[in-house]
């Protein structure tokens, strides 16, 4: 429970996060051609940025559900059957998202930066990019848990041996 509460609450500040920077963003930046919101719609597609951004409707409901479910248990079945019919209803504001993001890109960086990235993701590298990005980043992420807990385990050690210097037996 108190691991879903700091998802919860993660989400709370990243979305208030994403806010401050698209209004900060939109105060500041000129309103993007068409041409670069196109090239950048087109990057968020080929970069696979689409398949990060997937998840979130059916991670949202799926949250609310269980938040709902804590409260009373015997609703799983009615919440099941209203969490799919709102993940459905919610699917068209996928775009919004896309659309946002696309507009963000386009802000970021000039026409012709976005058809220079655009070209790279169309090219072999880039294309091998977006096929084992996501292998490395797993990978990556399992090295670095399993690094974590060894120095983790090294940090005891050494506390518990200082501690031991000091009179104090854990």
């Amino acid at each position: 429970m108190r691991f879903m509460q700091g998802n919860r609450h993660a989400v709370r500040w990243a979305t208030v996060a994403v806010a401050l920077a698209v209004c900060g963003t939109a105060a500041h930046a000129q309103q993007p051609s068409a041409a670069a919101l196109s090239s950048a719609k087109e990057i968020i597609q080929v970069s696979g940025a689409t398949a990060l951004f997937n998840p979130l409707i059916a991670g949202v409901v799926e949250q609310a559900k269980l938040l709902l479910l804590q409260q009373n248990p015997s609703l799983n079945k009615e919440l099941t059957e209203i969490a799919n019919k709102i993940r459905t209803d919610l699917a068209p504001r996928f775009d919004e998202l896309n659309s946002e993001v696309a507009r963000l890109y386009a802000t970021h960086f000039t026409e012709q930066e976005l058809k220079d990235v655009l070209a790279f993701y169309k090219s072999p590298s880039g294309k091998k990019l977006v096929a084992e990005q996501p292998l490395v980043v797993d990978a990556s992420l399992k090295f670095a848990q399993n690094w974590a807990n060894g120095l983790s385990d090294d940090v005891v050690a050494k506390m518990r041996a200082e501690l031991k210097k000091r009179g104090h037996a854990l």
